[in-house]
């Protein structure tokens, strides 16, 4: 599947339309992220911010991540599916949980980060580029103007 992408929460309260392709998809491996996933990895697809739009109720917690980093995730105020992670320092991403996205969306992680921080049984695909902590930010293409 390509863009536009849309999803929604469990309860269906809160829906997301992307309208553009991803600038990176990840794996994360972070010990939030751990906490969030149920001791696993999330599974995210990061994208432009004006290309993003999300209705809905959305509580959110934030918190000064290893990279030093002020992270804020995002979850649907009434059933408390995960619905994306922002960073204070990359205000033009949103990093969408792919779980919120709709059945055969296509996307799947293309690199494991923070594998530093994976539990002793963790089996992280060997397909995968690995990243021990925090990758670079990836470039921004330019969203279409019919956005």
């Amino acid at each position: 599947m390509a863009a536009p992408y849309t999803g929604a929460c469990n309860c269906g309260a809160v829906t997301v339309t992307v309208c553009a392709e991803p600038v990176a998809t990840r794996q994360c491996w972070c010990r939030q992220c751990q906490r969030i996933a149920a001791g696993g990895p999330t599974n995210n697809a990061m994208f432009p911010t004006e290309a993003v739009t999300i209705t809905g109720a959305r509580a959110d917690h934030a918190y000064v991540a290893a990279s030093g980093n002020v992270l804020t995730h995002e979850f649907c105020a009434a059933c408390g599916t995960p619905v994306l992670g922002r960073s204070n320092v990359r205000p033009q991403f949103r990093t969408i949980r792919l779980g919120l996205l709709d059945e055969g969306h296509g996307l799947s992680p293309a690199m494991a980060i923070w594998t530093d921080e994976a539990p002793p049984w963790a089996v992280i695909d060997p397909n995968l580029e690995r990243w021990p902590g925090q990758p670079p930010a990836p470039n921004v293409p330019p969203v279409s103007p019919e956005h």
